[in-house]
């Protein structure tokens, strides 16, 4: 069982991303576990057919005791077979939003759910944040591969290195490593170049280039991801194409992170920065 997690600047796509590369390895016959760790509770929305599967946290609250929750309960099956968790987040404006992921996480051991057959199970992590409870999946040894989704905007990549910098800390006391960068494009000036040698510099790879593509959005809408939209769009394509990349990949690194000058002049350098 592999065990990865995702992380991105906000906006970037992360989920949509995460989604439709779990729909992709469910297509191609991988049993597939995703876990929410945004309070939003919207990560396996579009698995969901735009189902809002009951939060980790919202259960205990309505059930008052974390000991009488049960894996029907938290569990939703989704498109491909896929397992569909949210962790959840305190009330707006009480406590922190990563124990929703630290008690998620931990409910799912205790009932067991890691120990069924699954091939992969995802963590689809809030944002550009490492610290807390958003870091526990890799703190705590459970994702050992780390994705990076990007683009070749500015705020992207500084994200993707500040995240980096995460993973490096963590790596000196564990086995979590970068598996690589995830471009999900935005249609910048030289933006398949300037993420490939970013990712050099990280001592990385980029896995693979999303195009940019309406597709996605009509199949957001339609509340679905790509391949349950319409298999035959060449987007499907795309994310089967990542998909396997991502089960064959045996590159796994400790990213070396790059100043913040450093990046200022690579972005310059391939004209985005003035």
């Amino acid at each position: 069982m592999r065990q990865i997690a995702f992380y991105g600047k906000g906006g970037i796509g992360k989920s949509t991303t995460q989604q439709n590369t779990a729909a992709a390895l469910a297509n191609q016959g991988n049993q597939i576990m995703v876990v929410g760790c945004d309070p939003k509770a919207d990560c396996t929305r579009l698995l969901l057919r735009g189902h809002r599967q009951m939060s980790v946290l919202d259960t205990i609250r309505d059930l008052g005791d974390a000991e009488h929750v049960t894996l029907d309960r938290v569990v939703a099956e989704g498109y491909g077979g896929v397992k569909c968790v949210e962790s959840g987040g305190p009330e707006p404006g009480v406590g922190c939003g990563g124990r929703g992921v630290i008690t998620a996480i931990q409910t799912l051991e205790r009932l067991g759910a890691y120990e069924e057959d699954l091939d992969f199970v995802f963590y689809d992590v809030l944002g550009d944040v490492v610290c807390g409870g958003f870091a526990m999946p890799i703190r705590e040894g459970y994702a050992e591969e780390i994705y990076i989704v990007c683009s070749g905007e500015y705020m992207a990549l500084f994200a993707a290195n500040n995240i980096s910098k995460g993973v490096q800390k963590f790596a000196q006391r564990g086995y979590v490593r970068l598996g690589g960068l995830i471009c999900n494009s935005r249609m910048v000036e030289n933006e398949y170049e300037l993420v490939e040698e970013f990712a050099r510099r990280l001592n990385t790879h980029m896995i693979h280039f999303v195009p940019r593509s309406k597709d996605v959005q009509r199949a957001e809408i339609n509340k679905k991801t790509v391949l349950d939209y319409d298999e035959t769009l060449p987007q499907a394509s795309e994310y089967l194409a990542m998909a396997k990349k991502i089960s064959e990949n045996d590159r796994f690194i400790i990213p070396t992170p790059i100043s913040q000058d450093e990046l200022e002049d690579l972005m310059r350098s391939y004209g985005i920065l003035d």
